[in-house]
C-alpha cells in the first residue's frame, strides 16, 4: 500500500532547503485545491493525504471515471494507521525534499523509518539542480547524437554570467532550483537591465550560482516520462506533449503513444528519440541507484533551425526528479476506441483540473 501526497511546492522547497519552510500562498493553495490528484494514478486501496476529506471526495465526483478507489486521510489520521498496514506502507510524494519529510514527522514521528535519510535527501536535492542535468546528462546526449542542440552553463560569479550572456546574445537565465515558470528569465539582449541584474545577484547570493543558456527558437514542448526502480533499472513510461506559457505549465495532451508519436514526428526524428530514450535510461540508472526511486521526467523541445530547413532537437531542457504533469497525463491515456483528451490546470477562484475531449485539429497541430 502507498500513501500518496501532492506537494507541488516541492521545487520551491528544494530551493529554500529548510525543513520548516512555508511555501508562498499560491503554492499552498495549489496543494490544497488539488490534493485529490493522486487518485488519478494511485492503485485501488492506496491512501491519499489531504487536509479536507470532504473537499477531496467532492472533487473526485467530478472526475469519477478517471479516479481509482482510494482512501483519503488527513495528517491527524496517520497516527491511527494499523501496525499491519504500516509494515508494508510506502510513502510516495510528488517530490522528496526536507520540508515534506518534516511535515510527515510532525504528523507522526513513528513514520521516520519509512522516510529518506537527510543524507539521501541532500543527494536528491543535488540531482534535482539544473546544474546536475547540465553537467551530467545534456553533454552526453548532445555529443552522442547528430541533429541535436543544447548547452547550459553554471556560472558561479556575476562576471562569468555576464560574459556568457554576451557570448550568447539572447539568453535564458535560470536559478539552479525553482518551480515551473519561476526562476526563469528570457533575455533578448546581451546585457541585462537593472531589474534583471538585481534578480541575478539575488540568485547568485542565495543559491551560489546561476544557469545561462542560449535562447532558442522553440516550436514545440514535449518530454519523456520514466520510473526509477529500486533494483536500479529505469522504465520508460511514455511521451508527454504539453504547453507552457512563460515557462509555466498549462496543459497536456492525453492520447495513445501511437498518436503522440504521430504528432511529434512532424518536429522530431522518431529513431533519434528512441536512441535518446535508451541513452537516458543507461546514463541515469547508475546515478540514481540507491539514491532515488520513483517517477521522473526529462523535458525536451523542438527548435527551428536558423536556416529555416526543419528542426533541431533539444534533448534535455530540464530533468525533473519528481512526478510531473506528464505522468498525470499518462494516467489518463485513452484506449484506441476512446476520444483523445486535453488536461489542463487553471485558476478560477481556486485551482481546478479540467479534462476535456480534444479535437482532431488540436491533435494534428499540437496544443493551441
Amino acid at each position: 500500500m502507498k500513501l500518496h501526497i501532492f506537494n507541488p511546492e516541492h521545487d520551491i522547497a528544494l530551493a529554500a532547503n529548510q525543513p520548516r519552510f512555508t511555501a508562498p500562498h499560491a503554492g499552498r493553495q495549489l496543494r490544497a485545491d488539488l490534493a485529490f490528484l493522486p487518485a488519478l494514478w494511485a492503485d485501488d486501496g492506496d491512501m491519499v493525504l489531504v487536509d479536507d476529506v470532504e473537499a477531496a471526495l467532492e472533487w473526485v465526483r467530478h472526475v469519477k471515471r478517471y479516479a481509482h478507489d482510494v482512501a483519503f486521510v488527513t495528517p491527524a489520521d496517520l497516527k491511527h494507521i494499523s501496525p499491519d498496514m504500516r509494515h508494508d506502507l510506502q510513502i510516495a510524494p510528488w517530490g522528496w525534499d526536507c520540508t515534506i519529510k518534516e511535515q510527515l514527522l510532525r504528523a507522526d514521528p513513528s513514520l521516520e523509518h519509512l522516510l529518506p535519510t537527510d543524507e539521501r535527501l541532500a543527494e536528491i536535492r543535488h540531482m534535482s539542480s539544473r546544474r546536475f542535468a547540465a553537467e551530467h546528462l545534456l553533454p552526453l546526449l548532445h555529443d552522442a547524437n547528430p541533429g541535436v542542440v543544447g548547452e547550459s552553463r553554471y556560472c558561479a560569479t556575476e562576471d562569468e554570467a555576464l560574459a556568457t550572456m554576451q557570448q550568447y546574445g539572447r539568453s535564458v537565465v535560470k536559478s539552479p532550483w525553482s518551480s515551473s515558470g519561476r526562476g526563469v528569465r528570457y533575455v533578448a539582449q546581451p546585457i541585462p537591465d537593472t531589474h534583471l541584474l538585481g534578480w541575478m545577484r539575488g540568485v547568485l547570493r542565495q543559491q551560489g550560482g546561476i544557469m545561462i543558456e542560449p535562447l532558442y527558437n522553440k516550436v514545440y514542448d514535449f518530454g519523456m516520462e520514466f520510473m526509477a526502480n529500486a533494483d536500479g533499472t529505469i522504465d520508460y513510461l511514455g511521451l508527454s506533449l504539453f504547453d507552457t506559457r512563460g515557462g509555466a505549465y498549462t496543459a497536456s495532451i492525453c492520447a495513445t503513444e501511437k498518436d503522440k508519436r504521430e504528432i511529434l514526428s512532424r518536429y522530431a526524428d522518431m529513431q533519434l528519440l528512441y536512441s535518446i530514450c535508451q541513452q537516458i535510461q543507461s546514463t541515469v540508472a547508475p546515478l540514481m541507484h540507491d539514491i532515488y526511486t520513483g517517477p521522473f521526467g526529462v523535458d525536451m523541445m523542438a527548435v527551428a533551425r536558423t536556416d529555416g530547413d526543419g528542426f533541431w532537437l533539444h534533448p534535455c531542457v530540464e530533468l525533473n526528479l519528481r512526478r510531473t504533469m506528464g505522468h498525470v497525463a499518462l494516467a489518463l491515456t485513452p484506449t484506441d476506441r476512446d476520444p483523445r483528451r486535453l488536461m489542463s490546470i487553471y485558476y478560477a477562484d481556486k485551482y481546478r483540473l479540467r479534462i476535456q475531449q480534444s479535437s482532431e485539429n488540436l491533435l494534428n497541430t499540437g496544443l493551441a
